[in-house]
């Protein structure tokens, strides 16, 4: 593999934002320094300036393999992730068949060998019926273990009171929990649909899937947590309501140690509110719903105050065609990968957090939160996962849209930054224009 220089980069890790140069050999962050030169063979990059920022680590993706590879599938979305500097991801158990033992885990592995651009990492599920598969993880093999606590795709919704405590007690890894009250949404539902009958829309499913729902649920999964001891991890808050659920602070503390109960929002809660339900309609129905506007405020503050530990996407395509139907027969889920960390980077550019904030909630946090090893920062013996940021405008069109379904919520819309290259593992996968070279992720490992 050839060496590559990077010099005059703007760089951003761990709190600080330094010019320098940076050498990947063999992959990985060979020297960090200034006035680096160039060796025999190297190929030199002038970042000129730009920012240098470790690639995102996306901790909640849904790349829909196996069984629904007609919206997406680990080649195509891996594609759109390397394309918006996302160079890690977690993807979720709710596939089909979905990933509840060691077996199903393992074939989703070695599906991705080979085909995914991007690092990979794969969640173990849990049901009411495969607790001592849960038991039985090997926390070298997985992230971590995923709680549906609210509606979700086929076996997956643990509503049975003593599997769950028994989860919470015996889990070997970090639990993620999908937090929403499935016997409030249902009675929501039913009483949206007698009142709105055929005019029901998008526009009611943040109060069909209400911030109540979301509280009571956020609200047994760490009371669960407190009980056992259990490392929590609370995906896509999307209220304020929740927020006081959670420590404010560091996620590791000067003293080293770190929060055992986390949370996580998406940026789609950062860019959306209710408002934009009227344009938008059933492309960005998600679970949980976006939003008040207030929310929106206070999720970004949550972020800059640490409150809120990790910035994700819950990337989750669905067609063009799925998203056309009537509200109640339209998927939830949004495509964000390509667009996320561009997206996260206007709220930088708004002033409303900093570029570090930035790198540390999509870089940093994931890869302390679930242990990954030598990956997240720009460290000499790191593995070189990198992107290069110009603050260049540009708009984003379907037809640049690398996701098999083809579409954008963010169409339409001007950003004020766009990714100029990524490197996976030291090899450039992304030039700023396509894909470079041929898949190189690999099985992401961690230190546990």
């Amino acid at each position: 593999m050839p060496s590559t220089l990077i010099v005059n980069a703007r760089m951003v890790n761990e709190g600080r934002v330094f010019n320098g140069d940076l050498r990947i050999e063999n992959g990985r962050i060979a020297q960090i320094g200034t006035g680096l030169q160039p060796q025999d063979g190297d190929q030199v990059v002038d970042a000129a300036g730009r920012w240098l920022l470790p690639g995102m680590i996306d901790d909640q993706v849904h790349f829909r393999e196996p069984g629904l590879t007609h919206k997406g599938d680990i080649a195509t979305e891996s594609a759109a992730a390397v394309a918006g500097g996302l160079t890690s991801f977690m993807d979720m158990p709710n596939t089909n068949p979905p990933t509840l033992n060691a077996a199903a885990l393992q074939a989703k592995y070695d599906s991705a060998a080979g085909r995914a651009r991007a690092n990979y990492g794969f969640y173990m599920g849990a049901s009411n019926d495969n607790l001592e598969d849960v038991k039985r993880i090997d926390p070298l093999t997985t992230p971590g273990v995923k709680v549906f606590m609210g509606a979700s795709t086929g076996n997956m919704l643990v509503d049975n009171p003593e599997t769950l405590d028994a989860i919470f007690k015996f889990a070997p890894t970090p639990i993620i929990t999908h937090c929403e009250d499935t016997p409030m949404i249902d009675a929501n539902a039913k009483v949206y649909a007698e009142k709105y009958g055929d005019a029901l829309s998008a526009e009611q499913h943040p109060d069909i899937r209400s911030r109540e729902a979301c509280l009571k649920s956020s609200v047994l999964a760490v009371s669960l947590a407190k009980k056992h001891g259990t490392r929590l991890h609370v995906l896509h808050i999307s209220t304020a309501d929740e927020l006081s659920l959670f420590e404010k602070g560091p996620l590791v503390r000067a003293d080293g140690s770190r929060k055992q109960i986390t949370a996580e929002t998406c940026i789609h809660f950062l860019r959306f509110d209710r408002s934009d339900y009227a344009r938008l309609g059933n492309l960005i129905k998600c679970n949980p719903a976006i939003k008040e506007a207030s929310d929106r405020e206070a999720l970004t503050r949550a972020v800059a105050e640490d409150v809120i530990d990790v910035l994700a996407t819950d990337h989750a395509p669905h067609t063009w065609e799925e998203k056309q139907k009537p509200y109640p027969q339209a998927p939830s889920g949004l495509p964000l990968v390509q667009y996320a960390l561009v997206a996260a980077l206007e709220l930088v550019h708004e002033g409303k957090l900093e570029i570090t904030q930035v790198v540390q909630k999509f870089a940093h946090a994931p890869a302390q939160l679930f242990d990954v090893s030598q990956r997240g920062y720009l460290r000499e013996g790191y593995w070189a996962d990198l992107v290069l940021v110009e603050d260049v405008p540009f708009t984003v069109k379907r037809e640049d849209v690398l996701s098999k379904c083809g579409w954008s919520p963010f169409e339409s819309m001007t950003f004020r930054s766009r990714i100029a290259s990524t490197w996976v593992n030291g090899q450039l996968a992304w030039d700023g224009t396509q894909l470079v070279g041929a898949p190189n992720g690999q099985r992401m490992s961690y230190d546990r």
